[in-house]
């Protein structure tokens, strides 16, 4: 992995590179890189709703964290519609594939709470609606704040335009159960800038989402990561040698994969409230090899930096493939250089029998990831399937130096607290 002088200049860090020569390493079905295979008789969280990025809540540190004994949870969500006309097929029959494919069109975002860390009980919306100032309500992160149980939601205002913001309320309990109040103002924090972070103007396919604030634990600042595209046209990002890496002979070609321009951005905060962001330029770019870098997210461990992503098998370029999963890159301090994780960057990807079982995969602290199940193969050659909407089985992966491993599943939607912060 090398780093892009050429692209961002004289800028405080330069973004680290994760090239073709790494996708080039990256194989399914490795046991010790793969996500178990995830039962057709898996049970479902709710019949009244679809749930996918799942979002716990923790500390700005990382620690997934419970209060007065609840955990807590937030998802994206959506009503499931299995009555409306337009989802009833001509035979007659509920058509939840395309109930559930059309869920983003719709995403809100509600909370869950559990006396067990799973067997999650729904809240509610987190907002009422006409709160959010666009239609849709995409993923972010719920960041406990102190013990008065102050919440900042952090989240992705999609249509019109994708913005990073904001929204303050507060947690709480009673012996029965969890609420949240008091969200109602949500605050703007930034949007692409066309310079660093490609803009919808410049690429109607661009993505700018997932905001995941925290503290650095060396210098003490606040920053915030999130996902992007590297600024310019579509189609005129150039894959030279540093995007291609060391590959071997043959290789050369990158065919079309100057459209694939992903990146994990960074932002720095200029006030202690996190009310005030200065956008740096990305951690890293994956130009020439993916097109999306999903949800990032640190797990701080061994003096190390471990930077986790998500990405899809559809959004590799040409020449590279890889399975619908987690990937991960390693540095010593927090503007790199990075290196790929267990030399491709793979690190929890689907297995090739079942390609789309789970996706957006968050992990721990503590080692485990949670994500949600989309589709499930019910016969052996796999043309029938059963949509999830829920959440997966809990999978445990050891970090060890630049390696990975997994080693546990659990069970569905297990997502116990790190601590527990009792509210004055």
């Amino acid at each position: 992995m090398k780093n892009n002088t050429e692209k961002f200049g004289k800028t405080p860090h330069q973004p680290s590179l994760w090239t073709r020569a790494d996708a080039l390493k990256v194989h399914a079905d490795d046991p010790t890189t793969t996500q178990p295979l995830v039962s057709a008789n898996f049970p479902v969280l709710s019949n009244e709703v679809f749930i996918w990025d799942t979002m716990p809540l923790r500390d700005m540190d990382g620690n997934i964290t419970s209060v007065d004994g609840w955990s807590v949870i937030f998802t994206l969500t959506a009503d499931r519609h299995p009555n409306d006309p337009q989802y009833i097929d001509e035979n007659g029959n509920y058509d939840i594939t395309r109930d559930w494919n059309d869920r983003h069109g719709r995403a809100k975002m509600y909370y869950w709470f559990s006396r067990t860390g799973k067997d999650w009980k729904l809240g509610g919306r987190v907002m009422a609606e006409g709160v959010s100032p666009t239609v849709r309500e995409w993923a972010g992160t719920p960041i406990l704040l102190n013990e008065q149980g102050e919440v900042d939601l952090y989240y992705t205002a999609v249509t019109p335009g994708a913005t990073i913001v904001k929204v303050r309320g507060r947690v709480v309990t009673t012996e029965h159960g969890v609420s949240m109040v008091g969200f109602e103002k949500v605050k703007p924090l930034f949007e692409a800038d066309g310079k660093m972070y490609q803009t919808e103007a410049q690429n109607p396919f661009w993505g700018f989402r997932d905001p995941w604030p925290f503290r650095d634990p060396n210098d003490g600042k606040l920053y915030m990561l999130f996902e992007g595209n590297v600024a310019g046209e579509r189609g005129s990002h150039k894959v030279g040698k540093a995007e291609i890496g060391d590959v071997p002979p043959g290789y050369e070609d990158v065919g079309n994969s100057r459209f694939q321009t992903a990146c994990v951005g960074i932002a720095v905060a200029r006030d202690e409230d996190g009310d005030d962001w200065e956008m740096l330029p990305p951690l890293l770019t994956a130009v020439g090899v993916n097109d999306q870098t999903e949800r990032p997210h640190f797990v701080f461990q061994d003096g190390k930096y471990y930077l986790f992503t998500i990405s899809h098998t559809f959004t590799y370029a040409d020449g590279v493939t890889g399975p619908d999963g987690v990937y991960g890159f390693v540095a010593d301090s927090l503007f790199g250089p990075y290196v790929p994780l267990n030399g491709s960057g793979l690190v929890l990807g689907n297995p090739s029998s079942q390609p789309f079982q789970t996706y957006s995969h968050c992990v721990m602290p503590n080692g485990l990831v949670t994500s949600f199940i989309d589709s499930v193969p019910t016969d052996e050659s796999g043309t029938q399937t059963r949509i999830g909407g829920t959440e997966a089985p809990t999978v445990e992966i050891k970090i060890k130096g630049q390696q990975t491993f997994v080693v546990a599943e659990y069970d569905y939607g297990y997502i116990p607290p790190m601590l527990d912060v009792t509210l004055k």
